[in-house]
């Protein structure tokens, strides 16, 4: 057991950047032992900065920070560094090496007995055996093998051959996570460590957590993640860290306690959460009949639409041309890539009114199936219907269609000082303002910008569009608890339909009324509830194998 009262313990820390940004402001904190801490707070508001001070990367720092001696730390950047002259399975066996050393090591001194004569060496041998032993009964490391196949298969990590340098950004975070997990650090700190993963592998890493032994940092805007393996939640905000005890659904409660001893101006901030606080208490019952009434309500959406107040931190969406009853229709669709079959025979019907999530492994072929909606790419065989009244919206994954040059303002608002927002008309810069861009903000470059930041800047031009029907691939990444809120609260009051790609499960239980999943095998289930319900639909079909992620296995495509 840990002899230290704190695993690790900053005082007074302060950061600042160069041009006089303070970030952080006199951060007093200790971290106990074996606790799982998830990370909140804005955009650029220093959470990687904290988590970059204390693996000893960043240095230049007021105050001081430490960890108890002995602790061994192990850090995941969001941009991680693998071994380039290594494959896939060399890269993930580095965060085994010591263990590794020692079972290699155990079957050389095993080999040896049978060549000794002496006395005096056999019981060197011997105890050499019975110490190597106790150190791999203490670790578990009988099983490594099993171990890094189980990890690498729940990752979805890419096959062991591969080589690293060829890898999307996904793959190397997917590659360097099982590498750190497999090394058992005393101290795991996270930086977004959800992103690019599903679902499934989530939920995998999530249990993990639950019974990792050590104490986890983790900077994550996913709720589910945050409810289910955090039992401290830090609020990093304006330079100043507030820990609160208890998982993301008690930050919440006590949050809005806080707010109102507070009693500050900060009326549209507690709508958000007090909206949030009412979804978490309901049943997951009552949850599933909200979402199923949101269909039967479509003709109150579209009346209430032009009527809506904008408030601060709210987002509105502005409503074009009434649906017709064909919204999208999908049936007997077959597309292969490659060699691959990657969606074989979905039928389905999109009603207006309706939000269908999206879910599956990277690669399973989300992203084609929303180039088939929007015209760019064509079924193999099949058929998908477009209704007349549809008016298409679309911001994808790579989000590289912006001005660098242009002021964030100039981007999203085209100069203009009023924007039309449908049925009435909004100053531009109030309308930028609901995307978390306030003041100074305005007028930073798109260039400068974090990937969160330029997500934001592409959800508030296409939101403005104009569209009946939003395709959204990928919209919860890189975005922040207070911006994913106020779009959940934008989609749900939406008078449109909303097809959305996320892995995020809190953002999918609050607003799908149907869930698309590909689930391996060129199959793709359409099911009408929220998340919650699918996956329990899913477990009802596919039994215990259900909550246990593999690599994707497809059909061959034989054309």
């Amino acid at each position: 057991m840990a002899s230290y009262q704190y695993v690790y313990v900053m005082k007074n820390l302060s950061k600042v950047y160069p041009g006089g940004k303070e970030i952080l402001k006199g951060l007093s904190l200790s971290f106990l032992p074996g606790a799982k801490i998830g990370v909140l707070g804005p955009n650029g508001a220093g959470k990687s900065t904290v988590l970059r001070i204390m693996a000893g990367i960043d240095k230049e720092f007021g105050g001081e920070a430490w960890a108890a001696d002995g602790v061994k730390i192990g850090y995941l950047a969001q941009e991680p560094d693998l071994d380039p002259a290594k494959d896939v399975m060399g890269n993930v066996m580095d965060g085994v090496g010591p263990m590794k050393a020692l079972l290699d090591r155990f079957e050389e001194v095993s080999a040896k007995f049978g060549e000794v004569v002496d006395d005096d060496e056999m019981n060197a041998l011997i105890a050499e055996q019975a110490e190597i032993q106790e150190k791999i009964d203490a670790a578990d490391g009988w099983d490594l093998q099993r171990q890094v196949e189980i990890a690498m298969d729940a990752l979805r990590c890419p096959p062991g051959e591969a080589d690293v340098t060829k890898l999307s950004g996904g793959e190397r975070r997917r590659v360097a996570l099982c590498r750190l997990l497999l090394s058992k650090p005393d101290m795991l700190l996270l930086d977004e460590p959800t992103n690019h993963l599903d679902a499934e592998s989530v939920g995998w890493l999530e249990h993990f957590l639950q019974q990792y032994p050590g104490t986890v940092v983790a900077i994550t805007h996913d709720r589910y993640f945050l409810d289910n393996a955090a039992n401290w939640i830090l609020e990093v905000d304006r330079g100043r860290g507030i820990p609160y005890e208890g998982n993301y659904s008690t930050y919440l409660e006590n949050k809005q306690k806080r707010l109102e001893q507070e009693s500050r101006e900060e009326g549209a901030r507690d709508k958000t959460i007090s909206r949030e606080l009412e979804w978490i208490r309901q049943s997951p019952k009552a949850r599933q009949a909200k979402s199923k009434a949101r269909i039967t309500a479509y003709e109150n959406l579209v009346a209430s639409a032009g009527s809506q107040k904008v408030e601060s931190a709210q987002i509105v969406i502005p409503i074009a041309e009434r649906l017709g009853g064909v919204v999208i229709e999908a049936e007997g669709l077959t597309k292969g890539f490659g060699d691959r079959l990657l969606i074989d025979d979905l039928t389905f019907r999109l009603p207006p009114g309706g939000i269908v999530g999206v879910i599956g492994a990277n690669g399973a072929g989300k992203t084609t199936l929303f180039k088939m909606i929007t015209g760019k790419d064509q079924p193999d065989s099949g058929a998908i219907r477009i209704g007349e009244t549809v008016r298409l919206g679309y911001v994808d994954q790579s989000r590289d269609a912006l001005d660098p040059n242009k002021t964030v303002w100039q981007e999203i608002s085209d100069g203009q000082d009023e924007l039309d927002l449908g049925k009435r008309k909004i100053p531009s810069r109030a309308y930028v303002g609901q995307f978390n861009f306030k003041g100074s903000d305005q007028q930073k470059k798109v260039g400068q910008l974090s990937g969160g930041e330029r997500n934001r800047v592409h959800l508030a031009k296409m939101l403005k569009s104009h569209a009946n029907v939003l395709l959204l691939d990928e919209p919860t990444n890189d975005l922040d608890v207070e911006t994913l809120r106020a779009l959940e609260d934008a989609l749900l009051e939406f008078a449109g339909c909303a097809v959305v790609i996320s892995h995020d499960r809190w953002f999918l239980d609050r607003i799908a009324t149907h869930i698309l999943s590909f689930e391996g095998d060129s199959h793709v289930e359409w099911f009408e509830g929220n998340f919650e319900a699918y996956e329990a639909d899913k477990k009802r079909r596919l039994g215990a194998d259900a909550d246990q992620p593999h690599r994707l296995k497809y059909k061959p495509l034989s054309r």
